[in-house]
């Protein structure tokens, strides 16, 4: 299902709901990630457990997963939109922005910057009255990306492997 077309150098580019057959794509891209490489594989092992992810993400309205495709209906980025809805600020619908990847060699070039664009346009349109993300400390580009978009930093975030 085509979301949205994006205009920019090396495109035209597709956003559409990511399908079953983009998770090894869309794995590819996080692997990719020099943060994540030791955590994401598309090992055979693996791939049960990344189709079990995908149809839960999929049959969920809460999630939004998005595959941006080039004109040669190439996976080139992604990124996860969920909507939480909560009571804090008088039961506001909050939009938190997930896995955001764009293939190195596009980098630059305005696609992030319209997938945000996108994605921001999209939670309005869906109600959100906050849209929040969270980027690794060490990623002190993407927090620059981020802040000429708008942005601001607010939080300290924690997490806690199980």
């Amino acid at each position: 299902m085509t979301l949205a077309e994006l205009e920019v150098p090396g495109g035209p580019f597709t956003i559409r709901k990511a399908e079953a057959s983009d998770v090894g794509s869309i794995v590819g891209l996080l692997a990719a990630d020099q943060l994540r490489a030791s955590v994401d594989s598309i090992a055979i092992e693996d791939r049960l457990s990344y189709d079990l992810a995908f149809q839960a993400i999929d049959s969920d309205p809460a999630h939004l997963l998005v595959a941006v495709v080039s004109t040669e209906n190439e996976v080139v980025a992604t990124m996860q939109l969920t909507f939480i809805p909560g009571l804090a600020r008088a039961g506001a619908l909050r939009m938190q922005i997930e896995a955001v990847r764009v293939r190195s060699n596009l980098r630059s070039n305005g696609l992030g910057g319209a997938m945000i664009k996108w994605a921001i346009a999209e939670g309005r349109r869906r109600g959100a009255r906050l849209v929040q993300l969270t980027s690794d400390e060490s990623r002190v580009e993407a927090h620059r990306f981020y802040e000429r978009l708008g942005f601001e930093p607010s939080h300290v975030g924690f997490k806690l492997s199980l």
